[in-house]
């Protein structure tokens, strides 16, 4: 193992990122935390999402917080993605750390 993959390490979520595939992609999560430092999560553009992907997401960042590690997604959250993101209230709550983190935007006060 390289020493920048003892650091990060790129997860892909290629076709659903839903409640029928939950426990696989919180135990790549886990997985990945107890041997990285930072993770990136890449999800396929077409992939079928519902809030099950979005409230697991929001706990490892919760948990890279708590344990000085770091999650970014690969790039701005789109598709289904974004859309439960919208139906689900979450665009309209955003902090700037939320809107950078899903939306890879920067928010000036």
């Amino acid at each position: 193992m390289s020493t920048s993959d003892q650091y990060s390490k790129t997860i892909s979520f290629v076709d659903n990122v839903n409640i029928r595939n939950i426990a696989s992609m919180y135990a790549a999560i886990t997985d990945s935390f107890q041997s990285n430092d930072s993770i990136v999560i890449d999800i396929a553009e077409n992939a079928d999402a519902d809030l099950s992907f979005v409230q697991l997401i929001e706990s490892a960042r919760r948990h890279a917080k708590d344990h000085a590690k770091s999650i970014a997604l690969s790039a701005p959250a789109t598709g289904q993605v974004l859309k439960v993101l919208e139906r689900a209230g979450f665009l309209e709550a955003f902090n700037p750390d939320d809107t950078k983190f899903w939306l890879h935007e920067e928010v000036t006060q």
